[in-house]
């Protein structure tokens, strides 16, 4: 070896040692190594920030931001409320869940996913009585697993394509990944749905995980019937089913501006009524997509809508020093004044009996807000009430689910067919969606996850020095010589399951821009063609199942499920056994060597 070599092996050593060790954030140990690295002269100065503007790096940002975009004009609601039923067993829920979030994974980031998905999980197990760990492990396979399918479904994906371009010339289209990855993904689904899930150990002391402000933010709200609504000439029973899945209490009806007390289940709706709803935010903003009703002040709603700044939903407790206390919305002027809706209130244990905008607001009482994008802090310190944390409260942008999902289907098509570099076309949907204001300008960067960003963009630099040095041909003719003699299936083998291993334990972004370059090197050394060899480590990359560390998806559930280190290997392991089993033929067929 020699002095480049040497440094850049204790380098990369110490990274993975860093990460294994966990004290310090992967974005922050990268970094700090690829400075490292420029500092000893093993990686370029003119080279050293070049990561940050690669293919896969932007790529990896704008699935991210395209995926928010999905999720905030209700596309995804729209599959899960039309899909869910709280009333299926445990094992068809866990099939249903896993088929979608397999499919919404091949589309979108496969962490956007499960965040996406987990809670509608959580709330179905609640429905259900049951506890939450039981589906949520299945989920998050489900999910690792159908972002193999397609380049843009898991990082690994984009870093092999952008590694194949940069090696061999050509990267692989939106599609190549489908009969490997398509294949590995229904195996393991079948697995997860049928036996899978009977492997997680049961935990009698785990309650139904959820927001910590379960019990605080039910509110009473109130919705509005609009003119042009379907739901005109109908009993307001009729809307008991959708309130039921979507969980959302119907108490009565406003009329001319009169409460009609009690359900009303046989009062014909008409237009402008106001249903009187108790609910969480999230249960009420899905309720109002699904049936296309309006805020309780839709003119106030279209003048906050016409400013193009988009809108936001705020929490904020009233206090004895509140503009607010004592008085109403209206009297204070709520709505003109700043411009705001009052969505709802929550009063635990006392009733609500007037109008939202004409209650009395007492000390205590929590106040959810429709605001104008960037006010919020203005219209707390106006009403002089504490703001309650962040919860990621949206407001879904229910009438453009089609037009979101027509422009996010043109630039995959386009993508595939070779019309558009992939980066043009997801950027292409970005600006679309801004422009459309699906997202909010003011957002727009809030669903990059910058340290995955970071850790991108400082590790490609050191993979590529790695390469140029000799330091990928050193490990791959290691590899060649340990598997002497033995039948390319087994070459493949031995590298998934060290590759698996790596991402067990590792970062699955860093292990493979460590080990596509090896694969390469191995076909080359062996004089067969280097696409199986990639195929290996794309699906070994992505398959971390054993432990909470090895994927982002396995560290979100670990709280909301209530798991422990070692509950991941009972169903991983048997998972990661059949993802080799299934994908190594399945590899030989689709990618003959």
């Amino acid at each position: 070896m020699n002095t480049d070599q040497i440094i850049l092996f204790a380098l990369f050593g110490a990274v993975f040692g860093l990460l294994l060790w966990g004290r310090w954030r992967y974005d922050i140990v990268a970094f700090s190594a690829l400075l490292l690295g420029v500092v000893l002269g093993v990686v370029e100065t003119q080279d050293a920030f070049a990561g940050f503007g690669h293919p896969a790096t932007l790529v990896v940002a704008l699935v991210l931001v395209v995926s928010a975009g999905l999720v905030r004009s209700g596309a995804v609601f729209l599959i899960t409320r039309t899909l869910v039923d709280s009333a299926r067993s445990l094992g068809s829920h866990i099939a249903l869940m896993g088929a979608i979030g397999g499919v919404l994974s091949a589309f979108m980031n496969n962490v956007a996913a499960l965040a996406l998905l987990m809670p509608v999980d959580i709330q179905t197990a609640r429905k259900a009585g049951r506890e939450p760990g039981l589906s949520l492990m299945p989920l998050s396979f489900a999910t690792i697993l159908g972002g193999m399918v397609t380049l843009i479904g898991t990082p690994p994906n984009i870093i092999i394509a952008t590694i194949r371009e940069d090696t061999l010339g050509a990267s692989f289209k939106m599609f190549d990944f489908a009969p490997v990855g398509g294949v590995t993904a229904i195996a393991g689904l079948l697995f997860v749905s049928l036996i899978g899930w009977r492997l997680i150990p049961a935990r009698s002391d785990v309650g139904a995980a959820g927001d910590p402000m379960d019990g605080y933010g039910c509110y009473l709200a109130e919705l509005t019937v609009p003119e042009d609504s379907k739901h005109i000439g109908e009993r307001l029973g009729t809307l008991q089913e959708a309130a039921e899945k979507n969980d959302v209490a119907i108490l009565g009806l406003i009329r001319d501006g009169k409460r009609r007390y009690g359900t009303a289940f046989n009062t014909i709706i008409q237009a402008d009524d106001i249903l009187v709803l108790e609910a969480t935010p999230d249960a009420l903003d899905e309720f109002r997509a699904a049936l296309s009703l309006n805020f309780s002040d839709p003119r106030r709603e279209e003048l906050l809508r016409a400013d193009g700044n988009g809108l936001s939903v705020i929490e904020v407790v009233v206090t004895d020093q509140s503009r607010i206390n004592g008085r109403t919305a209206q009297r204070i002027g709520l709505s003109w004044r700043q411009r705001t809706v009052l969505m709802g209130i929550s009063r635990r244990g006392r009733a609500i009996r007037e109008q939202v905008r004409k209650t009395e607001v007492k000390t205590g009482d929590i106040l959810l807000l429709l605001v104008p994008q960037d006010r919020a802090a203005d219209v707390t310190e106006w009403l002089g009430c504490l703001p309650l944390a962040d919860r990621g409260l949206a407001v879904t942008a229910d009438k453009k689910v089609w037009l979101a999902i027509g422009l996010f289907a043109l630039a995959v098509i386009a993508a595939s067919v070779g019309l558009l570099y992939l980066p043009i076309a997801l950027g292409l949907v970005v600006v679309s969606f801004v422009l459309l204001k699906i997202i909010p300008l003011a957002e727009l960067y809030d669903h990059i996850e910058w340290p995955v960003v970071v850790l991108l963009g400082s590790m490609i630099p050191l993979g590529a020095a790695l390469e140029n040095s000799g330091g990928t041909e050193l490990i791959a003719g290691a590899l060649v010589d340990l598997t002497g003699g033995l039948p390319p299936w087994a070459i493949l083998t031995v590298l998934m399951v060290v590759t698996m291993t790596l991402s067990d334990v590792l970062n699955n972004t860093a292990t493979t821009i460590v080990a596509a370059p090896i694969g390469i090197q191995m076909a080359q050394s062996l004089g067969v063609n280097p696409d199986p060899f990639l195929m290996a480590v794309a699906v070994a990359a992505s398959c971390a199942f054993l432990t909470p560390i090895g994927h982002k998806n396995n560290t979100l559930i670990l709280g909301p499920g209530g798991y422990g280190f070692g509950d991941y290997w009972r169903m991983g392991l048997p998972l990661e056994i059949l993802v080799v089993a299934v994908s190594i033929p399945a590899i030989l067929v689709f990618w003959p060597l």
